[in-house]
């Protein structure tokens, strides 16, 4: 069992940055490949970026184009989401989520932990 509890979201103009951690409970952390996904109102949830297990690989979409970064501690247990360059379009719930594989996952449905997610709002 993988308890994970975001933090760090909230209210920042277009062009600012923040940074959303992901802290993880129990001591099979590095065991799991973790995700973030985002969901604004209205539409589903999407992948934002990915890392695996041992941090050795990330993966983005497209939308990204550099302006993120996915980055983890093992040894913190915790994951993060650098945020930079943003605009109203990232404005939605960004939920990290963990996956027990060591390779990168961008379906949903294949996650086995989720956590309660943690808003992001660009003012424009």
């Amino acid at each position: 069992q993988v308890r994970l509890v975001e933090s760090g979201g909230g209210l920042v103009q277009a062009g600012g940055s923040l940074r959303l951690s992901c802290a993880a409970s129990g001591n099979t952390f590095s065991t799991y490949s973790m995700g973030w996904f985002r969901q604004a109102p209205g539409k589903e949830r999407e992948f934002v970026g990915g890392i695996s297990w041992n941090g050795g690989r990330t993966s983005y979409a497209e939308f990204v184009k550099g302006r993120f970064t996915v980055s983890r501690d093992n040894a913190e247990n915790k994951l993060y989401l650098q945020l930079d360059s943003l605009n109203s379009a990232d404005t939605a719930v960004y939920y990290c989520a963990a996956v027990r594989t060591n390779i990168i996952v961008e379906d949903t449905t294949l996650y086995n932990y989720w956590g309660q997610g943690t808003q992001v709002t660009v003012a424009s």
